[in-house]
């Protein structure tokens, strides 16, 4: 429900001003020595943990009355707490009640934020031209092992799934060699592999002045 618009709107303005996602590819291209900070948030799960923080807070709301900020928390949350609930007694009534914690929230908490970061990346950083189609959203090719661990359900098919938004996921390889086959290739935004994609992303020199940032923007920075 939330989601749904937010998307949406995405595509409709994907890297104009209007694009609520165009703040995770402008800073574009950084530093190897920024990325690999980045890197470290993430995998040590402090990017994960001040996410649902910030979530969290948003769901709340600056009502005055804690019991009210609760309920509106629970509200938003209230099919993630359940479904969560119902995971920890299942692994639990199997007799494998830390599979829950190492299985799933430890994943969720750091390396599902490395791989969401790679795959923004590598969705819109660095694109070709902001303002053609075929060029502000890029396509990944990669072998079938890198999809499984970075792009499943064919999510590096991410410029067929801007042209052709309501695609099944897994049609998006049918429409990728339909515009290959139409001629479109050379005018498309397309890389050969992550690794590839990361090395233009990482291609700044050196870092900027540190200071000019408000409170707020360092700690959006942080974040992203």
């Amino acid at each position: 429900t939330l989601y749904r618009p937010y998307h949406l709107s995405h595509h409709r303005h994907t890297q104009q001003a209007e694009d609520p996602d165009l703040i995770l590819s402008a800073p574009f291209p950084i530093t190897k020595q920024s990325f690999w900070r980045k890197m470290r948030r993430d995998i040590l799960g402090i990017t994960g943990y001040q996410r649902r923080l910030e979530f969290f807070r948003m769901e709340m709301g600056d009502s005055p009355s804690r019991w009210q900020r609760v309920k509106n928390l629970f509200a938003a949350e209230k099919y993630f707490f359940l479904s969560n609930l119902a995971i920890l007694a299942v692994t639990a009534a199997a007799g494998v009640w830390w599979a829950y914690f190492v299985l799933w929230l430890l994943p969720l908490l750091t390396w599902y934020q490395v791989i969401s970061r790679v795959r923004n990346i590598a969705e819109h950083a660095v694109v070709g031209h902001n303002d053609d189609r075929l060029r502000n959203t890029r396509t990944t090719l990669t072998n079938w092992v890198m999809r499984m661990v970075l792009a499943p359900y064919w999510v590096n098919y991410h410029l067929e799934h801007h042209l052709f938004v309501f695609t099944p996921c897994w049609k998006l390889p049918a429409a990728h060699r339909m515009l290959m086959a139409q001629g479109f290739g050379p005018r498309m935004e397309l890389a050969q592999g992550y690794l590839a994609v990361l090395r233009k992303a990482v291609s700044k020199p050196h870092d900027g002045p540190k200071h000019g940032k408000t409170g707020d923007q360092r700690k959006h920075a942080a974040l992203i």
